[in-house]
């Protein structure tokens, strides 16, 4: 069974370290719970939906990325082949963006 907990856990831990950030840091600048966070992140507890957009904030990453990443993991894990064409694109268009914060939308 895919638990869709455990790939949103997975997604948050491997932006949290490509970014170089410790849990303590991101559960800090998120003002949620350091236990509670690493729970999220070991798949033991079930974010809402202010928690992962909390969490997103404090890793500078739209939460549009996060759950991107989390649904082509799923894909992938339940066997499915994503075709080329409904990919996401890797770019949003600027007229979307447009309310983010400069450094919001800057990748490391």
């Amino acid at each position: 069974m895919v638990l869709v907990r455990q790939e949103i856990g997975d997604v948050l831990r491997d932006f949290r370290l490509q970014k170089g950030r410790t849990l303590r840091q991101v559960a800090g600048e998120a003002s949620v719970a350091l236990g509670y966070l690493s729970e999220v992140e070991r798949g033991q507890k079930e974010a809402s939906s202010e928690i992962l957009s909390a969490v997103a904030d404090a890793l500078e990453t739209p939460l549009s990325v996060i759950m991107g990443e989390v649904s082509e993991r799923l894909a992938v894990v339940e066997g499915l082949s994503v075709p080329l064409g409904a990919r996401v694109p890797d770019t949003v268009p600027a007229d979307l963006v447009s309310g983010f914060r400069p450094e919001m939308l800057a990748r490391s």
